[in-house]
Parts: C-alpha cells; sequence; structure tokens
C-alpha cells in the first residue's frame, strides 16, 4: 500500500501524457462533446477515466503512486489555467472561442451540422431566448458548448 511500484518521474510522465493526450482528443472532438451531456456523452466521460487511469499509474496500486498521478493532474489544470488567463493564444487552444452560427435572421445551418449541434438543440436555445429564428441579430455556440442568442433590437415589440 505504501511501497511505489512504479518509480515516481515514470508516473508524473505517465499522468503528463495521459492528461496531454486527453486533453487533445477532447479539442479535436469539439464543442459539443464539451457542452451539456447526454446520457451517452456522459458514459463515454467515464468510460475515458477508466481506461487512463491504468495508462497512468502503470499498474501501480500504491497510495502514493495513485495521490501522486493525481497531484499532476491538478498541477497541471493549475497551469493550463494561469496560462490561458496570461495568454489569448492558449486560451484559444486550450479553450476554444466562440462561433458564429447565424446573423440578422439567417441561421447559418452548415456550421451548426459541422459541430454536431442537432436541430432539437437548436430549437431549445431558440425557446431559453424567447427568440425566432427571424429575429436573431447574432447567435454564437460558445466555447463550453452553449448556444447564445442575441435578438434584433425591437424584435420583442414585434411579437
Amino acid at each position: 500500500m505504501w511501497n511505489l511500484e512504479v518509480d515516481w518521474i515514470e508516473l508524473v510522465l505517465r499522468g503528463v501524457l495521459v492528461y496531454v493526450a486527453l486533453l487533445a482528443m477532447l479539442r479535436i472532438s469539439g464543442k459539443r462533446t464539451l457542452g451539456q451531456f447526454t446520457p451517452f456523452d456522459l458514459l463515454v466521460i467515464m468510460l475515458l477515466s477508466e481506461a487512463a487511469s491504468n495508462s497512468m499509474t502503470g499498474g501501480d496500486q500504491s497510495l502514493p503512486g495513485g495521490l501522486l498521478v493525481c497531484a499532476v493532474l491538478i498541477a497541471l489544470n493549475v497551469v493550463a489555467g494561469f496560462l490561458s488567463a496570461r495568454s489569448r493564444t492558449v486560451e484559444a487552444v486550450l479553450e476554444g472561442e466562440a462561433v458564429l452560427v447565424g446573423r440578422d435572421g439567417r441561421v447559418f445551418h452548415n456550421v451548426l451540422r459541422r459541430h454536431r449541434i442537432s436541430r432539437n438543440d437548436w430549437e431549445k436555445a431558440l425557446r431559453e431566448a424567447d427568440c425566432e429564428e427571424s429575429s436573431i441579430r447574432l447567435a454564437f455556440l460558445e466555447a463550453d458548448g452553449s448556444i447564445v442568442i442575441q435578438q434584433a433590437r425591437g424584435a420583442d415589440a414585434e411579437k
């Protein structure tokens, strides 16, 4: 329980490599993966954590080994947040940027499809904004996967 079965530097390197690899995979998978989770998305995240755990510990079942890998992951998260707060480029790479999906009553359906936003998700965002497609001034798919809609001025008065 207390003795490391794997050299500590190997545990640190494994933690760093898995963190970077999973971050890259999640960024490549797009904003939809990072937004509001469906049951399927949640299942994938849970299975990812299970699959990644062995690759991070390399078979080490000791308490110090597990805690060391946890400390490495938390440290990497702190460093990523620190760098994102100080560099727009790093922030764009790690967290992504908003994407314009509609303007002046026109919806860019090809952009919605490219980012795997379903018709149901789009319609839900319209309902939440209490807005019709024709009343859209600007609509964005945010980096976190949420959809933000700004109504054209006077759109409320026309309803």
